[in-house]
């Protein structure tokens, strides 16, 4: 027995049957056995032109008796859409219906996935050798149509099929079973499939003169292999055929059922769906802020968000709080661990202004908060100008940590300081410990352990003794005054909050540049402030000068 497996990849088989026009909505199920034998001709041809005449033939000759079906699970469907016809002129058109079936699909190896139903051909009573078999499987590898251009398909020898099933269709025997019907297949004649009385094209050419005048036939095939199998569409309506030489109608039985709807229970997840951890945003208006605006505008964000967040939880006239969002708890008390919201403006272009927000929370955003950051469209950062020239966002993305990293979530060895870093302890100016603020060296040195101490803090996964080694050095100019993006002091960036008693400002500020042994992930937002943009690393495609 040769048996067949055909998978439709896209879950859909499209087919008109022979001598049905296109609009009439009719489906070929199963697939003709004429239209088979032509794709692997056309297979065998195009792709594998290497393999002699004399291989071929002889598997498709075994191929040629009426084989038998094992049908999937199967529906019918169909899209309309109008076609230029130009009859009535430029803007003419027509309706044009593309019939189809839907192949049921399977649950595959991997839980929670499925693919489409595979169509089996059986020919129980043909038999092909070792290396025909090889012959044939390499043909089916190189099949990827079957029916018009849209049934993307895969096909391959199997060795066993089911033969329990119901779902048959086979040539008709005696009497038709009582849940059955008969559909008329177009097969292959095995007397006339590869003849060329049809194919061949005799020219008589007459030579010699007088009594030596002979007419001499001259043939020319016009198809390679010269069989009726390949006469091509043109010339069938060229030569008003309304059958394909070479062919024969054959009545074929298949279950009155075939395309019914079998209704299946979804399967129920197996685990929670990925959690929400960053949104991106790009910010537009007439005069963007600059870099050094930073921190207003994170906390613009910040306020936004919870202003929107709050009204749509409303209940009772009292408003809701997300601790994601706000960084507090219930009480009003910080949140520990760094796992809340980040808002991290950055400038990605490389112009000195800010042009995209990233929020970005490691405990993930729940729905409340989707809602809220889906609703931000402008901030309002009380910059001069900012009525006549808005600050507007387009929400670009969102997506969980693991699949979505752009901006500063990429991962890269050398990080840079995109804005200032902010020391999260004071000084020392007087005692044993104490250090000299007259020394840039000295006061880099103090900031170093800073951030050495907040990369522990913050970023567990950086810290232990399979954690990456990293290098810090300061970014600074030939006056050791330390800079940030490339260009800015960090002196000229805005380091107070709108909040009584911030000291951000007074802080010691600095940048520098870290270098891991290995790519790192970030982002990578450390010391006072760097829930609002301060303190904020960069990848860095080249290392600064410093």
């Amino acid at each position: 027995m040769i048996a067949v497996s055909f998978n439709f990849l896209s879950g859909r088989y499209h087919a008109t049957p022979w001598g049905r026009h296109v609009n009439e909505g009719a489906v070929e199920w199963p697939p003709s056995p004429w239209r088979l034998l032509r794709a692997l001709v056309a297979t065998w041809k195009r792709t594998l032109p290497d393999l002699p005449q004399e291989q071929v033939e002889p598997i498709l000759r075994a191929l040629v008796e009426p084989p038998e079906f094992v049908l999937p699970l199967a529906s019918t469907g169909h899209t309309r859409h109008y076609m230029p016809w130009f009859k009535k002129g430029p803007e003419d058109r027509t309706l044009v219906f593309d019939s189809f079936v839907v192949v049921g699909r399977e649950s595959a190896e991997n839980e929670g996935a499925w693919r489409p139903m595979p169509l089996i051909v059986r020919w129980p009573n043909a038999s092909l050798q070792g290396t025909q078999r090889e012959t044939l499987a390499r043909i089916l590898a190189n099949l990827n149509v079957l029916g018009r251009s849209e049934s993307w398909c895969e096909g391959e020898l199997v060795d066993s099929t089911d033969t329990t099933t119901k779902r048959m269709s086979h040539p008709l025997e005696g009497d038709v079973p009582r849940d059955h019907e008969i559909v008329r297949l177009l097969c292959a004649d095995p007397g006339s499939a590869f003849a060329d009385d049809h194919v061949v094209t005799v020219v008589g050419r007459a030579t010699g003169r007088g009594k030596s005048k002979r007419t001499v036939e001259e043939r020319s095939t016009i198809y390679d292999p010269a069989w009726n199998l390949c006469m091509e569409t043109l010339q069938l309506h060229n030569e008003r055929w309304s059958d394909p030489p070479g062919s024969r109608w054959v009545p074929y039985v298949r279950p009155r059922d075939c395309f019914r709807i079998e209704l299946r229970p979804r399967p129920r997840r197996t685990r929670e769906p990925s959690r929400i951890h960053v949104i991106r945003y790009v910010l537009d208006s007439t005069v963007l802020p600059l870099v050094t605006e930073t921190l207003p505008v994170a906390e613009a964000a910040r306020r936004t968000l919870m202003g929107i967040h709050g009204r749509l939880t409303e209940k009772n006239r009292i408003r809701g709080r997300s601790s994601v969002l706000s960084g507090k708890d219930e009480h009003g008390q910080p949140l520990a661990g760094h796992r809340h919201a980040y808002y991290l403006p950055t400038d990605e272009d490389g112009d000195g202004r800010l042009d995209h927000l990233t929020v970005y929370a490691a405990s993930g955003f729940g729905s409340d908060e989707w809602r809220a950051l889906d609703l931000l469209r402008e901030l309002r950062t009380g910059r001069e100008g900012e009525q006549r020239h808005p600050l507007r966002l387009l929400l670009l993305g969102m997506g969980a940590f693991d699949d979505y990293g752009p901006g500063p979530l990429r991962a890269t060895e050398i990080w840079a300081s995109a804005t200032p870093y902010i020391a999260t302890r004071y000084a020392k100016t007087r005692g044993r410990n104490r250090i000299d603020m007259a020394s840039p060296k000295a006061v880099a040195a103090f900031l170093e352990d800073d951030v050495r101490a907040q990369l522990a803090a913050v970023r567990p996964d950086l810290a232990g003794e399979e954690a990456p080694e990293v290098i810090i050095e300061p970014l600074w100019d030939d006056n050791h005054a330390f800079k940030a993006g490339a260009r800015w002091r960090t002196i000229q960036f805005k380091r107070f909050r709108r909040k009584s008693g911030d000291d951000g400002g007074r802080r010691l500020a600095g940048a520098f540049r870290l270098t891991f042994s290995r790519p790192v992930r970030g982002p990578i937002a450390l010391g006072f402030s760097s829930h609002f943009g301060m303190g904020l690393f960069a990848p860095a495609l080249k290392r600064d000068s410093c």
